[in-house]
């Protein structure tokens, strides 16, 4: 009697629940009970996710804040807590039908999706539209957890150029842009990966086997955001005494060092939300690989870094030890769900390389000034976790939720090199078409501020050379320490 009665309350909260996650559907109350919860198991991990993402926002302020000057800290850590509003509206106005509009996954009870192709049809979709201001369509608990997840996503994007363009960005110029990345910039590749858009369909008669695929962001996140973070740092020119001359780069020291570094580890923390969360389904046991993949790379690419700039400079650098962990969770981001743990070691050990060459590239050649490395870590690293999927993907795991197919991907590990080629062709997207959107806005925006007699995105020579703390933001972060 006892397990009858059991039986029949689960039944009956499945029911009522399934009333909830279907508000708008006739007859909702008919679904299978162990179906729903399942779904609504799912739906809570996608919001634990998004928790978990949404705490990262804290660890890139500790970051840029500690890798830069103590008479900017004010203003480096409120273009951190601003990002998050104003990319968040943007993002809930426009940008999100704009991605996800044409999305749907029965994994979290999202059956079907809230609007319809805007521009394209069939393989050759660019755009989505329906559920504006999340006040159109059929709006229920499923979709806007769904939105929850995907706007901490698309924060992660907005804050990237904060750190390549940081003590030296006007605030107005900076608020501007948090709009325009929530908006238009980072729904662009979202709809055409994650969204279900051309990037992500299989392309048969290319041979590039299922799509681009990338299952939690190196590129249309991480690598995205690294295109705008060049883009930005090109634009707005070097922070004052960076270069000599004779274009020798000048450390600019930052102020606070285990600040950065404890801004890592929280990254690190809400990485797994990022990555293990991006299963779409607690039912779905792969996310424990993801999981441990991701903590793999990480602590490979730490070690590793820490060991190459010692090579490389005679010491282990802080700041190069918290890059190199970044980088390999970076670069590890696309491909956790589909290769093995010795991969993502190998994968690891490769980023904390790549990212500390890069940063030497980005700062001795092209003469660039990124006070945090954001070009290195996230451009860099995340395009080569993009290319990573497409070299040692095993074939184990196929069924993820942005448009992986139900057979496992499979990369040139396991003879299949159509995978890399359809990989390579992201980051074409990527440095190409996404990396031009993003220069003509910050040119444009810096020409169009110089025509009405303002003064370009960058801050005046004045307020730089005193700290934009108090110039812009009306507050000192540290009033009583810093001397001007």
């Amino acid at each position: 009697m006892r397990k009858r009665a059991l039986r029949l309350t689960l039944a009956a909260v499945a029911g009522l629940g399934t009333v909830a996650l279907f508000p708008n559907i006739a007859n909702a109350q008919d679904a299978d009970p162990v179906t729903v919860l399942g779904q609504q198991l799912n739906l809570l991990w996608v919001v634990i996710g998004a928790i978990l993402v949404i705490f990262m926002q804290a660890g890139f302020a500790l970051v840029e804040t500690g890798f830069c000057r103590a008479k900017h800290a004010a203003h480096v850590v409120s273009t951190n807590f601003a990002i998050f509003g104003l990319g968040f509206i943007a993002f809930f106005l426009v940008g999100f039908p704009l991605a996800f509009g044409g999305f749907s996954t029965s994994l979290i009870g999202l059956d079907a999706p809230v609007g319809e192709p805007l521009l394209g049809s069939g393989n050759w979709v660019f755009l989505f539209q329906g559920g504006w201001a999340l006040s159109t369509g059929t709006i229920t608990p499923a979709l806007l957890g769904f939105f929850l997840y995907m706007v901490a996503f698309m924060d992660t994007v907005a804050t990237i150029p904060t750190g390549s363009m940081a003590e030296r960005w006007k605030w107005g110029s900076f608020v501007v842009w948090g709009l325009f990345c929530g908006g238009i910039y980072y729904p662009l590749f979202a709809a055409w990966t994650w969204g279900g858009g051309w990037l992500a369909k299989t392309w048969d008669s290319m041979s590039l086997g299922a799509g681009y695929v990338d299952f939690a962001g190196s590129g249309v996140v991480h690598a995205v955001g690294g295109a705008a973070a060049l883009a930005g740092a090109i634009v707005i020119g070097a922070r004052i005494g960076k270069f000599d001359k004779d274009g020798t780069p000048r450390a600019i020291p930052g102020h606070h060092i285990p600040m950065a570094m404890l801004g890592t580890f929280i990254l690190l923390f809400g990485w797994f939300g990022f990555n293990a969360a991006s299963t779409f389904a607690a039912t779905d046991v792969q996310f424990a690989t993801v999981a441990t993949n991701t903590a793999i790379a990480g602590a490979f690419g730490a070690i590793v870094a820490m060991l190459w700039i010692t090579k490389r400079s005679g010491k282990p650098d802080p700041g190069m030890m918290a890059n190199g962990m970044l980088g390999g969770l970076v670069a590890i981001t696309a491909p956790c769900a589909f290769v093995a743990p010795w991969a993502a070691a190998v994968i690891g050990c490769i980023a904390g390389v790549l990212v500390i060459e890069s940063v030497f590239f980005v700062e001795r050649k092209l003469k660039l000034d990124d006070p945090v490395g954001a070009i290195s870590v996230h451009g860099v690293c995340g395009t080569f976790g993009v290319i990573a999927v497409g070299i040692f993907s095993n074939g184990s795991y196929g069924a993820g939720w942005n448009g992986a197919p139900t057979e496992g991907i499979e990369g040139v590990i396991k003879g299949d090199w159509g995978q890399l080629g359809a990989q390579v062709l992201g980051v074409v997207v990527i440095w190409t078409v996404l990396f031009g959107v993003a220069f003509a806005f910050f040119k444009g925006q810096d020409a169009i501020s110089k025509a009405m007699g303002k003064g370009g995105i960058r801050s005046t020579p004045d307020d730089e050379t005193v700290g934009l703390d108090y110039p812009e933001m009306g507050v000192e972060a540290y009033p009583e320490f810093v001397k001007h």
